[in-house]
């Protein structure tokens, strides 16, 4: 059974080898589909990369101001690059404050897990990386 997961770069939807997702590159752009680093989502491109992904997707809502966000920032990144079949995104609350809405994000930084589309779990407050990593781990 494949997964489809879109690109990151061009947002081509890609068929994947559940096995080989961290490898996988696109057949359109040849960008690596899921490259271990957080990709910028907006509001536009939330249902394409996030709720049609075909693999788990941990968001991070965060915001500039927000002195936790920044110092989870770093963290967010080593943990994207420590799960490869796991699609890690941000949503910037500040430019973005229609999906803070819309997703109920009472307080930043906030993590959601979906999968599947559906929200799975949620956690908010700055973690370190390995906590982000096992908090995944335990909810997939």
């Amino acid at each position: 059974m494949s997964l489809v997961v879109p690109c990151p770069a061009c947002g081509a939807k890609n068929r994947v080898d559940p096995a080989r997702a961290g490898q996988a590159v696109c057949g359109k752009c040849q960008a690596r589909v899921l490259d271990g680093k957080p990709l910028t989502v907006t509001g536009s491109t939330f249902v394409r990369q996030v709720l049609e992904a075909g693999v788990p997707v941990v968001v991070d809502f965060w915001a500039p101001w927000c002195g936790p966000c920044r110092q989870m920032a770093p963290a967010f990144e080593q943990a994207a690059a420590q799960l490869p079949g796991v699609r890690f995104a941000k949503v910037d609350t500040q430019a973005e404050p229609g999906l803070g809405q819309q997703f109920r994000i009472q307080g930043i930084p906030t993590m959601v897990l979906y999968t599947n589309g559906r929200e799975k779990d949620r956690v908010s407050g700055a973690l370190p990386a390995q906590q982000i990593v096992d908090w995944v781990r335990q909810r997939m």
